[in-house]
């Protein structure tokens, strides 16, 4: 009689102990994201929400992360630093995520930084600014999948170069991601035998840059570098073509969205920028080795939201799945995390480009992520 006792409060144990690993194996691994779902900043924010939504359903319908349901809890900055920094802070403290993707600005993430440092917690940022990432020894525990500005300035160079421009003239707007670009802009154009003849800059809410194109057209540039994100890229555009400048118009990545050239219309036309592939993968030859995987990502967002993700989409599609391989290979641990993406990501390839990162850069993207892209009847064509 002891002995069926016994056993069955063997059994009784055994199925408890069996419930609590069953119950542990689904527990979610959260990661948080920080996006400009509303504000300013919502055309970059929108499409990075709606991808991370998206892979989140696709990674639980295939059986999560080594079998446990990945939650992705959103925050919305509302393109505003201190309501970025105030979402960290949840994320972090409140919600005990594994890591975070986002900002969706440099400015947001540059303010970030030291929560996620001081919190030892991965962060994987979709903005531009090369200061995000560098210097890396000040930035342990944070990565980018936004190619480095530094990055698209030598690639726009590098252009103008070989089209016989050698002075310029730059317009660069008062915020992170403008004080970024213009800073590379300055820095790197020695480098090409570039001078810079005019420099002008414009506030985020800036309507009309008139006065400042006069004086670059003034100045005898061949060319005009435009560096913002937002409606400042529009205004400089329509701007241009009004005052017809007979120069060609470089705008920053920033530019990689449709949406551009539906506001900017007739005036977008001939605009020229350096750009993810994603934009252009239905002009890519069918040999390229990103050309599948980009295919797959825009056609199914497409299909879903009934818009191109643009750039930006693909940001967040890199800084999700990143952190999604590291917890599958690494284990659903902050530093696990941190440790795969710097020392295991090697030719990579995503939305963005072929990542490598290493201890010595954590974005692991250069030129040859973008192509040279002109606005051509209302569409996007790479440039040769």
């Amino acid at each position: 009689m002891h002995m069926r006792i016994l056993l069955s409060m063997s059994a009784v144990l055994m199925l408890v102990f069996l419930a609590a690993i069953s119950g542990h194996a689904q527990e979610p691994i959260k990661i948080g994201a920080i996006f400009s779902v509303t504000g300013g900043a919502s055309f970059l924010g929108e499409p990075e929400k709606n991808t991370v939504l998206m892979l989140k359903e696709q990674i639980n319908k295939a059986g999560g992360i080594n079998g446990r349901p990945v939650e992705v809890i959103i925050e919305d900055s509302k393109s505003d630093e201190s309501a970025a920094v105030l979402a960290a802070k949840k994320l972090i403290e409140r919600d005990k995520v594994v890591a975070i993707i986002g900002p969706s600005t440099t400015g947001e993430s540059m303010a970030v930084l030291k929560i996620a440092t001081n919190a030892q917690v991965p962060l994987v940022s979709v903005a531009a600014g090369a200061g995000i990432t560098q210097p890396v020894e000040d930035r342990y525990w944070i990565f980018k999948t936004a190619q480095y500005d530094t990055s698209a300035v030598e690639a726009i160079y590098t252009y103008a170069k070989k089209q016989g421009i050698t002075t310029i003239g730059i317009i660069t707007v008062t915020s992170g991601f403008g004080d970024a670009g213009r800073k590379a802009l300055q820095e790197m154009a020695p480098k090409f035998g570039i001078s810079i003849v005019a420099d002008e800059r414009y506030g985020p809410k800036d309507a009309d840059m008139t006065t400042q194109l006069t004086k670059i057209k003034a100045s005898g540039a061949k060319a005009v570098i435009n560096w913002s994100i937002g409606p400042g890229q529009v205004v400089v555009a329509k701007n241009w073509t009004a005052l017809k400048m007979g120069i060609p118009l470089y705008q920053s990545h920033g530019w990689g969205s449709k949406k551009n050239i539906e506001l900017a219309g007739k005036a977008a036309e001939g605009v020229i920028a350096p750009l993810s592939r994603l934009v252009v993968w239905d002009k890519l030859p069918d040999k390229h080795p990103q050309k599948a995987s980009l295919k797959k990502y825009s056609q199914e967002y497409e299909s879903r939201f009934k818009g191109e993700p643009g750039a930006f989409g693909g940001y967040a599609f890199d800084a999700l799945m990143l952190v999604v391989e590291a917890s599958r290979k690494a284990g659903a641990d902050r530093k696990n995390i941190r440790d795969y993406i710097e020392n295991n990501i090697k030719k990579w390839s995503a939305m963005s480009g072929v990542f490598t990162m290493s201890p010595k850069d954590h974005c692991g993207l250069d030129k040859d992520a973008f192509e040279m892209v002109v606005v051509k009847n209302g569409d996007w064509q790479i440039l040769k």
